[in-house]
């Protein structure tokens, strides 16, 4: 409950000032309309009323004081209008990922895991994936049903399409997805661990077209680079691991950045990869406008009722059994 007029209250310090005024032409006042009261049987119980009478005036006057104060209460209404982003990643699904210099995992489980972290952590945006190795293609498009989507993310496997690192495709793909939308803002996670060698589009070029359409593209290069552990099937001794050199184009990933106005990271082990995601999570956040509406209940009824009715019962009381001598 809240009062809309406060300031009223400050008639009740006048209210001192009324008892001891009431009290003094009590004093004055016979409040008997005959002399019965000489008799020996007094009237003890319109004395009592006699006497109350104060108590009830000073009564009506705080609850009218309240009244003037227009006691409400409150309920207040919150709207929310979001803008949110919509957001493509495009994750290598190559042969050099399955390299294992992410211990004690390989480097696309932690790829996978970090992604699933990010699209858990938004909200309100619209969120695809492209997958691509000597092709590309959109494993879903964009979807606010993050349920679905993790699902397809988790079910990716090296070796579901033909080998190969095709990065200009796995733009363009994600760019094809992207420029229909009229989302405010539009972002593209590249994820990759090697050199474009495969695919019709060149990354340049592809990135170029991404800032046709005002795309947004962070570059993520995984993997700590030179001689790393990669698991081979040797028929004779089963799984074993070779040392193996996976080239990464770094400079070709911070021009497609570059060009878009976007970022390159690197991560070189589980950790920055997770900080990498946490980052882009804070630059890229969903636009949210909160609208607040009050509605007030008026309660003045609640005390001015009272107020009047006891005022009636005292003029009842002084004009029947308390009626005063002249």
């Amino acid at each position: 409950m809240i009062f809309r007029h406060p300031a009223f209250f400050l008639l009740l310090l006048l209210i001192p000032f009324i008892w001891t005024l009431a009290k003094r032409r009590q004093k004055l006042e016979l409040p008997f309309s005959t002399f019965s009261c000489l008799e020996k049987r007094p009237w003890t119980l319109r004395m009592m009323l006699y006497k109350m009478l104060p108590c009830l005036r000073v009564l009506v006057l705080v609850l009218l004081i309240t009244a003037m104060a227009r006691p409400c209460h409150v309920s207040s209404d919150r709207e929310f209008q979001t803008h949110g982003l919509d957001i493509m990643i495009s994750l290598d699904l190559s042969g050099s990922m399955l390299a294992e210099d992410f211990q004690p995992e390989n480097r696309i489980y932690v790829a996978k895991q970090e992604a699933v972290k990010f699209i858990q952590g938004r909200e309100n945006d619209r969120i695809g994936l492209v997958v691509f190795a000597k092709k590309a293609f959109t494993q879903c498009p964009l979807t606010l049903d993050y349920r679905i989507l993790i699902e397809l993310l988790s079910e990716l496997r090296v070796g579901m399409i033909a080998d190969g690192t095709a990065i200009g495709m796995g733009i363009a793909t994600a760019v094809n997805r992207l420029r229909d939308s009229d989302a405010k803002s539009k972002v593209l996670i590249l994820i990759t661990d090697g050199a474009n060698n495969s695919g019709n589009i060149d990354p340049i070029t592809a990135a170029e077209l991404a800032r046709t359409f005002d795309i947004k593209i962070y570059t993520i290069a995984v993997g700590r680079g030179g001689l790393v552990p990669f698991p081979i099937d040797d028929p004779l001794f089963g799984k074993r691991y070779v040392q193996a050199n996976v080239e990464i184009d770094e400079m070709t990933l911070k021009r497609i950045a570059d060009i878009t106005g976007g970022l390159f990271f690197r991560a070189r082990d589980p950790q920055s990869l997770s900080e990498i995601y946490e980052k882009i999570n804070r630059l890229e956040k969903s636009e949210v406008k909160v609208k607040e509406y009050k509605s007030y209940k008026e309660l003045f009824p609640i005390f001015l009722v009272p107020a009047l009715l006891l005022l009636l019962i005292d003029i009842l009381f002084r004009q029947t059994v308390l009626l005063k001598v002249p």
